[in-house]
């Protein structure tokens, strides 16, 4: 158990966006360089390094190595790695198409698609954000524009009030599952220096060399082609498509009415 003096040496973080005097918006201090850096370059290049090197060797020494800076001077727009982890957080959401709410003849399953489809493609190209995700409360202007809009469009499904927050978390915790595996699968690939289905046809060559094996996966070959698509993008693409169908059909037959 934490002990209170503890607690006080090591204060629970919130979020950078709601500590006074270090939201985005945060102005040039005092003795504050001018010039050389500004916060906007600086989640830019984090975005970049995450990219390339995955959050775990993410380091703000790391970083300012990058931008030709020291580290200390870093310090000047952001106080913790922390809050620059989920400045760049908030910067890669942007990358979510946010669809017109107030377009009046709008169909809701059409928007809710798009938005799934963004969410899917944002966490396939930053595959260090969905790691992150539970550590922070992700309220920066980027996630609460996906998170508005998504709220609105759920609302307009028929669902009953009550029913909304549960056919968000339906949708959205699956789109969440789906691209945080198909974003881990890319990344280890590319690490690897092979293309996806050059990785699953080595896979699936290894599993039929083993006898043991054999019974096992005979079913999930035989699923796998009824499923068709001739490349693993082809096959993950069909399977995303066919579970969001089946979200929404489920989301259809809950609603009120």
């Amino acid at each position: 158990m934490v002990s209170a003096a503890e607690r006080a040496k090591n204060p629970m973080r919130t979020s950078v966006w709601l500590t006074a005097g270090r939201s985005a918006g945060r102005t040039r201090r005092a003795g504050q360089p001018a010039a050389a850096l500004d916060r906007d370059r600086i989640v830019t290049e984090s975005v970049r390094l995450l990219d390339s090197e995955g959050a775990a060797k993410f380091s703000m020494r790391r970083l300012a190595a990058e931008l030709g800076v020291t580290a200390m001077s870093l310090y000047w727009y952001v106080d913790t790695k922390d809050d620059l982890l989920e400045l760049a957080m908030d910067a890669v959401a942007a990358e979510v198409p946010v669809p017109d709410v107030d377009e009046e003849d709008a169909d809701w399953r059409d928007q809710i698609r798009a938005l799934a489809v963004g969410y899917r493609a944002m966490l396939v190209r930053h595959p260090w954000v969905s790691p992150l995700m539970g550590r922070y409360l992700n309220i920066g202007p980027n996630f609460l524009a996906f998170s508005v809009a998504a709220q609105t469009v759920m609302a307009r499904s028929g669902l009953p009030q009550h029913g909304v927050t549960g056919g968000l978390s339906a949708v959205f915790q699956f789109v969440y599952g789906f691209g945080t595996i198909e974003g881990q699968f890319v990344a280890r690939c590319a690490e690897a220096g092979v293309t996806e289905d050059e990785y699953f046809a080595q896979a699936m060559g290894t599993v039929r060399e083993r006898p043991e094996l054999h019974e096992q996966f005979a079913m999930a070959e035989e699923l796998m082609e009824a499923r068709g698509g001739d490349t693993v993008a082809e096959m993950r693409e069909r399977d995303f498509v066919f579970a969001l169908d089946l979200l929404i059909a489920g989301i259809e037959a809950k609603r009120e009415g």
